[in-house]
């Protein structure tokens, strides 16, 4: 099949493009639209189009989030991701990626009312969590618990109630504030289980990254409130992981909702997706890497390790960014603002080093492998004191937004 274009075969210009089947000589003209042509439109020569991943297939169309790799741009519903993070938080970013505005101050108070006030999970909730082991991970907790949540609420069940559930609005959003609310608290009993810890209650008169670092860590404190500073931090952390585009977690929320499943049972899915290491584990694979580096003497004879095919170099390059990823250029200014609240993170000397002379080698500015998102988050979530098995569930707690707005 050759795609001919040239200029003795186009009398006008138009939006289009003419394909011929060298087999049969048999030509079809394909309209354009948004840069894309129907897949279907190649039935006609009894073929199809075969792109493992998503290369250059464009399952949707979607107004959520536009990303120009080649530029380094990340915008949600048309904001600078740069913006959102200095001038916003994140349950408005949450309103904005759903319902494709920013609230108004007004519309800002009832929808966190309504996130917040559904931060409590049901004590059968509770009792269940509580059977894992005590070892398991609490990314496997995560997953099983929100699956399970559904259960607790068969009225909004496609299986149960009809496959139009769903098309009263009402109960669309109930369910979409229901989980965003209890998502954080899922996560912290997730991690208070897996470190022996009896399970807080949630505190709906705190900000939503300030309410989970106080169910992590409140032990007995009548008055205890997390550090604001390291609270803004998470918070912005949240925002910058909140959607993607079609990632491999977000087709799989969106391939389960087709189905008209229920959202928890979808989103359960998303999170399996996302527990991968090559999709939500990325980060932890960059601390293990800058660990087994050790030193910033050791980094030219790794990074020749990496042109060798020896070494792996985690956390650069980008499937989709051809430049410097936004995001990382913000977490790294986090990265200071939380070492300079609780001490700095041994790594960070080796990461920023690494950072510097691969910038500085032709090998991988001409591949252009620029610092990516995991680089630096991992090195944040530790210093806040995260065990590393913690990562993907931070991760899935604010990415619920961006499956959410795709569902």
């Amino acid at each position: 099949v050759n795609a001919d274009a040239s200029p003795a075969r186009v009398t006008e210009k138009e939006d289009s493009v003419t394909i011929r089947d060298n087999r049969t000589g048999e030509e079809i003209t394909v309209p354009i639209s948004n840069d894309y042509i129907p897949a279907t439109s190649l039935s006609k020569f009894r073929l199809r189009s075969f792109d493992p991943g998503y290369f250059n297939t464009a399952p949707a169309r979607s107004a959520i989030t536009f990303i120009d790799g080649e530029k380094g741009i990340l915008n949600y519903r048309g904001y600078p991701i740069e913006v959102l993070a200095e001038r916003s938080n994140f349950l408005e970013v949450s309103y904005l990626l759903i319902y494709g505005e920013l609230p108004t101050r007004i519309q800002h108070e009832d929808w966190k009312q309504k996130v917040m006030g559904h931060t409590y999970i049901h004590q059968n909730m509770n009792e269940l969590m509580q059977t894992f082991r005590y070892d398991s991970h609490p990314m496997g907790m995560f997953i099983a618990s929100m699956a399970a949540m559904g259960t607790f609420y068969p009225e909004c069940n496609p299986a149960l109630q009809g496959s139009k559930v769903f098309s009263d609005e009402e109960v669309r959003n109930k369910q979409i504030a229901r989980i965003i609310g209890k998502v954080p608290t899922v996560a912290a009993c997730s991690y208070r289980h897996r470190v022996g810890r009896p399970f807080n209650e949630p505190n709906s008169n705190l900000g939503y990254a300030e309410n989970f670092l106080y169910m992590l860590d409140r032990l007995q404190e009548s008055s205890f409130r997390p550090n604001p500073r390291l609270a803004r931090a998470l918070d912005i952390m949240f925002i910058l992981h909140a959607d993607h585009e079609f990632n491999c977690s977000t087709s799989a929320m969106r391939h389960i909702g087709s189905a008209m499943t229920d959202p928890y049972t979808a989103l359960s899915g998303a999170a399996s997706a996302l527990y991968g290491p090559l999709h939500g584990g990325a980060n932890e694979a960059v601390l293990r890497m800058l660990e087994k580096i050790g030193s910033k003497d050791n980094i030219p004879e790794f990074l020749e390790g990496v042109k060798t095919k020896k070494n792996l170099l985690m956390g650069f390059g980008h499937r989709i960014y051809r430049n410097y990823d936004p995001r990382a250029k913000i977490i790294r200014s986090i990265a200071y603002e939380v070492f300079s609240i609780m001490g700095e993170e041994p790594l960070i000397e080796v990461a920023v080093e690494l950072e510097k002379q691969a910038r500085q080698d032709e090998y991988f500015v001409s591949r252009k492998l620029f610092p990516n998102v995991d680089f630096y988050s991992g090195l944040i979530y530790r210093a806040m004191g995260f065990p590393t098995d913690m990562f993907p569930v931070l991760f899935a707690i604010p990415r619920t937004v961006g499956w959410l707005a795709h569902w």
